[in-house]
């Protein structure tokens, strides 16, 4: 492998997986305090109010990454730190924090890639209503605003948004996230609030921190038919057109994809009087020219056509065929959808640069005798995922910088702290931390590539 020397190795949190200090500093509550504390919705009762302590410990987490030897740090704002209520009084504690974290990350050479959304609204803005309601989106430039005028002489890196589409659907078609609607006409109105804040946001950011890269982080789930049928084939551009389709078109300015539009507006799920979410010159705003897109892949989907009881079309996915592994979040490992997806969202929209924002996996292996983790399978998840990244690369896509995620394990969501998925052990009883093998051996990577012959 010779990625160039500039290619930027990092690894990825974001805050309320991380921080704890839920209530400390006046940060305000979010969503996902909320949610946590409602019965049955997360696997094992858990809550993010502690989780790994980063807000008392950074330094500390600051010096492992130094020892790892990443070049980039990947995390996210809390809104609810930097502005309570979501909008107006900015409360001078939560910027504090991440000044100091920014700088003890500079101070080690490290440069600081900040989310400004990773999920966790303000709960008062979602009292208002919420991403259901276009004066979210004002309010998220607002913050924008406030974050790159504080930090935008040392942060260079901003990203507005991560994932929206599991913001949108987790969050308000399945109910699954924070705030847990279940509702799809809701969903597509939140998608496209989210994408006009994006939108909102670009101009902000470039203005308050020059010479800045901006860009916007999409899950991307490489979708493939389960049989030869045409059936099958149009149910994986229907799936395509739901999930990936849906905010890469509108932000690289061809608008919502006809044929979903089409969709919807037949099943009912958007009917045209529920089109007037989208105001004059919004898809304009959207498709506001930025810097790179990040890309997160974790799997790819088989999908079939199926016809519902209603008889509406439907897809599914179906588990792939063979001796497929699978991840403890019960996902396939397929190191070549990230191939297929760098080549894909390269060739259909040509961003000027990709950086791969999220890539791991969740094993739980602990300590052993010896007091060391030993998490051969993540190494190969990686390394494997590496070469996929690389031949993507060689192969004209502008990669240029891939973060491991996790950098510690931590709360995952729905899940609590059932699943690990970082670098970096983490015992949630003491905070004690400890490098995992896969640390050690990605430390070997980023000094030179070794390892991935």
């Amino acid at each position: 492998m010779d990625f160039p020397k500039d290619f930027t190795w990092g690894a990825a949190t974001s805050a309320y997986q991380i921080e704890g200090a839920w209530n400390e500093d006046g940060r305000g509550a979010s969503i996902w305090d909320t949610f946590t504390r409602q019965k049955g919705r997360i696997e094992d009762s858990s809550n993010g109010d502690v989780a790994c302590d980063h807000y008392h410990r950074f330094k500390e987490d600051v010096s492992l990454m130094k020892e790892i030897g990443v070049k980039a740090y990947r995390f996210s704002v809390s809104w609810s730190r930097i502005l309570p209520l979501g909008r107006g009084k900015i409360n001078p504690k939560g910027l504090d924090f991440y000044k100091r974290l920014v700088d003890e990350l500079l101070k080690n050479g490290i440069i600081p890639f900040a989310t400004l959304y990773h999920w966790d609204l303000p709960q008062a803005l979602e009292d208002e209503g919420g991403w259901r309601s276009r004066e979210t989106a004002f309010a998220f430039s607002e913050y924008a605003d406030v974050l790159s005028r504080s930090l935008g002489d040392r942060i260079k890196h901003w990203i507005t948004h991560n994932e929206p589409s599991v913001a949108a659907f987790s969050g308000y078609q399945y109910g699954d996230h924070a705030p847990g609607v279940k509702d799809l006409k809701a969903a597509l109105r939140v998608s496209h609030h989210l994408l006009l804040s994006h939108g909102l946001a670009v101009p902000i950011l470039k203005k308050n921190s020059p010479d800045s890269e901006i860009g916007i982080t999409l899950v991307n789930i490489p979708a493939e038919p389960a049989s030869k049928s045409a059936k099958d084939r149009e149910a994986v551009r229907s799936f395509d057109g739901y999930y990936n389709r849906w905010f890469l078109d509108p932000l690289y300015g061809r608008g919502y994809p006809e044929d979903k539009l089409g969709e919807y507006i037949q099943s009912g799920d958007l009917p045209e009087r529920e089109k007037s979410f989208i105001k004059k010159d919004d898809l304009e705003k959207i498709a506001s020219p930025f810097n790179f897109l990040g890309i997160n892949y974790y799997f790819r989907l088989l999908i079939k056509n199926e016809i519902l009881p209603n008889g509406e079309k439907h897809f599914a996915s179906v588990p792939p065929k063979g001796k497929a592994g699978y991840t403890e979040m019960g996902w396939e490992v397929y190191p070549a959808g990230l191939y297929n997806a760098l080549k894909r969202v390269s060739a259909d929209y040509n961003p000027a640069k990709i950086y791969i924002t999220e890539n791991g996996v969740s094993y739980s292996d602990g300590p052993g005798k010896d007091g060391k983790v030993h998490d051969a399978k993540r190494i190969e998840y990686l390394k494997n995922h590496f070469l996929e990244a690389y031949r993507a690369f060689k192969e004209g896509v502008p990669l240029k910088g891939y973060f491991v995620w996790s950098l510690l394990d931590n709360f995952e969501w729905a899940k609590g702290f059932s699943q690990r998925f970082g670098i970096i052990w983490v015992d949630y009883k003491t905070q004690k931390r400890i490098i995992k093998d896969s640390g050690l051996w990605y430390r070997k990577v980023i000094e030179g590539e070794k390892g991935l012959e």
